[in-house]
C-alpha cells in the first residue's frame, strides 16, 4: 500500500453509514431529552444518571468506533495520518465507553439494582473488554516501529476481522439494551415505543453499512 494514499471521494456506502449514524444520534437525543428526563452524570435523579449510559455507549463507543473503521476512506490525509486517526478515534471511543459504563454502575448503585445480571450486560462487558484488547493489539502491532513487516502483514486480516466482529457484538449489545429498557419501562404502543424501534433499526443499519463499507474497501 502506498504510504501517501490521499483522499478519494467517499463511497456511497460510507455516506449512507454516516446518514444512519446521524439519524440514530438524533433519535437517541430526542428519546433521552424529550421522553426520559435528560442526562446528567452528577444528578440526584438516578434516571438522568442512567441516560448518560445509552448516549455514550452509542455515540461515544459504537459511532466513533464505526468512524475509526472508516477512517481510511474518510480522513483527508496521508496513509500514516489516517492510521493515527484510526487509532485515536478508537481510543476516544474507549474513553467515552468507560464513562458510559461508570454511569450505569452508578445508576445501579443509586437504585439498588444488582450489576451484570442480564444478557445485555454480559454481551456489553464482554464486547468492551475485547475491544480494549483489540486496540492494544493494534497499537503494539501497527504503531510501534519495532514491529516486523511480516508480522504486520499476517496480523492485518485478523485485526480487520476482529474489528468487524466486535462492531456486530456492540450492535447486539445496543439492541438488547434497548429491549431491556423498553421491557423495564413497560412500554407498549405509543410514540416513545415507535421512536425506540426506529432507533434500533438506525443503529443496526449503521453497523451493517459500516461493515460492508470496510469489507468492500480497496486501496491502491
Amino acid at each position: 500500500m502506498d504510504g501517501y494514499l490521499y483522499w478519494r471521494p467517499a463511497s456511497r456506502l460510507t455516506v449512507l453509514a454516516h446518514l444512519f449514524g446521524i439519524i440514530a444520534i438524533v433519535l437517541l437525543l430526542v428519546w433521552l431529552l424529550h421522553f426520559r428526563e435528560g442526562m446528567n452524570l452528577d444528578s440526584d435523579n438516578p434516571f438522568r444518571i442512567f441516560n448518560v449510559h445509552p448516549f455514550l455507549m452509542f455515540f461515544g463507543f459504537i459511532f466513533l468506533a464505526g468512524e475509526a473503521m472508516m477512517a481510511y476512506k474518510t480522513v483527508l490525509a496521508a496513509r500514516n495520518v489516517q492510521k493515527v486517526a484510526h487509532m485515536f478515534l478508537h481510543l476516544v471511543a474507549i474513553t467515552l465507553g468507560i464513562v458510559g459504563l461508570h454511569a450505569v454502575f452508578k445508576f445501579h448503585d443509586r437504585a439498588n439494582i444488582r450489576n451484570l445480571y442480564s444478557l445485555h450486560s454480559w454481551i456489553g462487558i464482554g464486547t468492551f473488554s475485547l475491544y480494549i484488547l483489540q486496540w492494544l493489539f493494534g497499537f503494539i502491532t501497527f504503531m510501534i516501529p519495532q514491529s516486523s513487516i511480516d508480522g504486520r502483514a499476517r496480523a492485518v486480516p485478523w485485526h480487520i476481522s476482529g474489528g468487524r466482529a466486535l462492531l456486530y457484538m456492540a450492535i447486539c449489545a445496543a439492541e438488547t439494551g434497548l429491549m431491556e429498557k423498553v421491557t423495564f419501562l413497560e412500554l407498549q404502543h405509543g410514540r416513545e415505543t415507535l421512536l425506540v424501534n426506529f432507533l434500533g433499526l438506525a443503529i443496526l443499519l449503521f453497523g451493517i453499512t459500516v461493515d460492508v463499507s470496510v469489507a468492500l474497501a480497496r486501496y491502491r
